[in-house]
């Protein structure tokens, strides 16, 4: 197994950790189309660890984010950092739309993770369409 991947065990931790939902968008893996991974938050090619507190579960939302630990305010322009759900409330930092379908950026860092990972892709607004039909939307 390659040093850069975590252990089955600390996967199975970083998940129950997150309540099963992507530590991002939220979307609970009961009702992804894909595996849930952990992502380091700060990326092995730059510097990061394979701990606890550098992993956070995440759907698709990884392949988006990749490398990368800051991206452009839409509103600002400016860098600002990626959202980091060890070190910070995602209540802080996003709020959902009046009809619960999008995830808004409250912050520079909201609205730079929510450009970057694309939070509103048409896949998850349709998932959290039909999870708002059975009531298991967040």
């Amino acid at each position: 197994m390659s040093s850069d991947r975590p252990s089955p065990k600390l996967r199975h931790l970083v998940a129950e950790r997150a309540q099963w939902r992507c530590e991002y968008c939220l979307s609970p893996s009961a009702y992804s189309m894909q595996s849930l991974e952990a992502d380091h938050i700060i990326p092995i090619s730059k510097g990061g660890r394979n701990t606890a507190d550098n992993l956070a579960l995440s759907c698709g939302c990884n392949r988006f984010k990749s490398n990368k630990t800051h991206a452009r305010d839409p509103r600002t322009g400016k860098l600002a950092p990626l959202f980091n759900p060890r070190r910070q409330e995602w209540s802080k930092h996003f709020e959902w739309s009046a009809d619960s379908l999008s995830i808004i950026g409250r912050t520079a860092t909201g609205r730079a993770t929510v450009e970057e990972l694309n939070l509103n892709r048409r896949q998850l607004i349709n998932l959290r369409r039909a999870l708002i039909a059975i009531g298991e939307h967040p």
